[in-house]
């Protein structure tokens, strides 16, 4: 009867537990709502694909060794007497950055270049005249060779002359000895008739008288004979000594010729040397005036004031092109150098730019810049990294005019698409993120393949 009785609505408002009761029960309804509501919000996120993805640290810089900043150092040992610039200031290649003058004791007369030029000359006037020494020396030599060969002739044809002499010498002393042989056969003969009273005492003594007459002719003749023969062998001797004894002087002529040509050799070594000498005074007083090597900005003048003193190789300031091909020199861990490839695409992030990142969503974020990996290095770098180089993507918005050297960024390697609650799990467990083929086309069908396996099953 009273459940089926009409009750105002307002009956029970004016008692607070049932105020309180209602309370409870939509509080309970809205929460279970809200939670359920942020739950599947949840679930859509971890199912979102999620880009994965290494953030090196790297460095605005320039792959061309030529445009890199440059430390102008000092070639040679001075004393600095002018600066022509300071820190900041922009120079052209060619500009004059500061003069030294010269603190060493062998190159501080003012004369010098004048000096060895000096003795440059008296060493090529030496050397003309050793020319002309051993010139004349080797017409000695001719000379000398020419008179031996006209007094040989002269030996030859009194040997000759003294020949014959002997040869008649010898026929007239054989002919001597004949006539005294008949002779003695004629006086025995005549002694023996003389003995037999056949012959006189007077044709008898002529006979000894023709004997005596012919022994004297036969001595004669031996001792002319024997006089010529002698002639022709002191001839013989004379040639020989005539043969040794120019033969002697051609030797002491061609060895003084040839010690004319080494002293002219030895000369002309000095001279040689003595112009290099002077060439690299040249050279280094071209030193004294330190240009600038390429256009940029002075930074970093390690020397100051007037009358500083530096040494050979000291630094002196350091110039930063203003114009360069700008990269970025980046450096990544050796458990991600395996994900790095040449001609990869990164995503860059500068220092001073303001960006909006979302690592995993490039396509979200803002303030980046694409890149290209232009080169990696294969050795490990002194802070235990590998270094790459990131080069402006041409297909991408051109990297801030206003990148300087040494301008921090931030890389962005983007790798395979996964589900975040994969790159969590992974994250989780320490696990290397997945390999990266540089191809994009290749990566597509390798995901769609993947995606095709993954329906099939």
């Amino acid at each position: 009867m009273f459940l089926d009785s009409k009750i105002p609505s307002d009956h029970f408002t004016k008692y607070q537990s049932f105020g309180r009761v209602m309370r409870d029960r939509d509080g309970k309804s809205k929460r279970r709502k809200w939670f359920t509501i942020t739950l599947i919000i949840i679930l859509v996120i971890l199912c979102l694909p999620w880009t994965q993805n290494i953030q090196p640290d790297g460095v605005v810089s320039t792959i061309n060794p030529q445009q890199r900043p440059q430390e102008i150092n000092s070639i040679i040992a001075g004393r600095i007497e002018k600066w022509y610039v300071k820190d900041g200031d922009i120079v052209k290649k060619g500009d004059t950055l500061l003069k030294i003058t010269e603190v060493k004791e062998e190159y501080l007369d003012p004369s010098q270049l004048i000096r060895v030029d000096e003795q440059i000359k008296a060493k090529s006037a030496s050397i003309d005249f050793y020319e002309n020494k051993a010139k004349l020396t080797g017409d000695q030599a001719i000379a000398i060779e020419n008179a031996r060969t006209l007094k040989l002739s002269q030996l030859r044809n009194k040997l000759k002359q003294y020949t014959l002499i002997v040869q008649s010498d010898s026929i007239s002393y054989v002919a001597a000895e004949n006539q005294l042989r008949i002779a003695d056969e004629q006086l025995k003969r005549q002694k023996q008739l003389y003995d037999a009273g056949l012959k006189s005492l007077t044709e008898y003594e002529q006979r000894q008288q023709a004997y005596q007459d012919a022994l004297s002719k036969k001595m004669g003749a031996e001792n002319k004979f024997y006089n010529s023969r002698n002639e022709l062998l002191i001839i013989r001797l004379e040639q020989n000594a005539v043969e040794q004894e120019y033969q002697e002087k051609v030797l002491k002529a061609n060895g003084d010729r040839l010690s004319t040509l080494s002293d002219m050799a030895t000369t002309q070594s000095e001279v040689a040397k003595l112009k290099n000498q002077l060439s690299n005074y040249e050279i280094r007083r071209g030193f004294y005036v330190i240009t600038a090597p390429q256009s940029g900005q002075v930074i970093r003048t390690t020397k100051a004031g007037i009358g500083e003193t530096v040494k050979e190789g000291d630094p002196l300031l350091e110039i930063v092109p203003i114009n360069f091909d700008v990269a970025v020199e980046i450096f990544v861990d050796p458990l991600d150098l395996p994900l790095i490839n040449k001609g990869q695409k990164v995503r860059l992030q500068f220092d001073g730019f303001p960006a909006i990142v979302f690592s995993g969503w490039p396509n979200t974020s803002y303030g980046t810049f694409g890149g290209v990996i232009a080169a990696v290095d294969p050795s490990i770098s002194v802070n235990g990294k590998f270094r790459a180089w990131v080069r402006p993507d041409k297909n991408d918005k051109p990297w801030p005019p206003q990148l300087s050297y040494g301008t921090g960024a931030k890389g962005i390697a983007l790798l395979k698409d996964v589900p975040v609650i994969y790159e969590l799990w992974r994250q989780l467990n320490g696990f290397p993120p997945e390999y990266y083929v540089a191809n994009s086309t290749g990566n597509k069908s390798n995901d769609s393949k993947d995606k095709g396996k993954s329906d099939k099953k």
